[in-house]
């Protein structure tokens, strides 16, 4: 009988409430975050371009070195070989045809003083008695005779560095006097090849003839 007075029967999961108390929550924590949360959100979001990646250097490849396979030739031949200038009438082509000279070419009588190829002079403009009597030597032979010099072709048709080479009769001193004379002399340089080649060296042979007057006595 004690035991069954002693008995609680009152529910113990029955929620108690106490009367008269307030329970209140901090929610500013959580506002503030959600805050925070919505400015990030709306804030633009900036990127940044991508880095420029530098170029890879691309390995050297040294060969070995080799013999070239080609032939040396002279510059002549060279040049002689140029096909832009077969049929024409350039240096070289009468040389690789095998012709032989041109027609219009100028004959080589021998070499110049410096060993170039020495041509037969051409006129361009004969010169007169009066430019050629101021030079005659004072012992012109009776019978005449004749000066030969070589000189060296400029240009407007005129020589220059003229050497004598011979005169007869010997010591009639004619091709000094050619030699002096030949500043007024107008001669076409020689043609090589169908062209004119100025700066070549030239021979030019002077005759001179002694007129004789034969007077009538009445």
């Amino acid at each position: 009988m004690l035991a069954f007075f002693t008995l609680n029967w009152r529910n113990r999961d029955r929620p108690e409430f106490e009367g008269g108390r307030l329970t209140t929550f901090d929610v500013s924590n959580d506002r503030q975050e959600a805050d925070r949360s919505l400015q990030e959100q709306s804030e633009p979001v900036v990127k940044l371009p991508p880095r420029p990646i530098p170029p890879v250097p691309k390995p050297k490849v040294e060969l070995p070195p080799r013999p070239l396979q080609m032939l040396e030739v002279s510059k002549e031949v060279f040049e002689a070989s140029d096909i832009s200038k077969l049929g024409s009438n350039a240096p070289g082509y009468t040389k690789m045809a095998g012709g032989g000279p041109q027609p219009g070419d100028s004959a080589k009588v021998g070499t110049a003083p410096n060993g170039q190829p020495l041509y037969a002079a051409e006129w361009y403009r004969r010169p007169t008695d009066r430019e050629l009597g101021a030079y005659l030597p004072k012992n012109m032979p009776e019978g005449g005779g004749w000066g030969l010099v070589a000189c060296r072709t400029v240009e407007q048709y005129r020589v220059e560095d003229c050497i004598e080479l011979g005169n007869s009769p010997p010591g009639s001193h004619l091709a000094g006097a050619v030699r002096q004379a030949a500043w007024q002399f107008r001669v076409r340089p020689p043609r090589v090849g169908g062209k004119s080649m100025v700066g070549t060296w030239v021979q030019i042979r002077i005759d001179y003839a002694v007129q004789r007057i034969e007077r009538q006595v009445n």
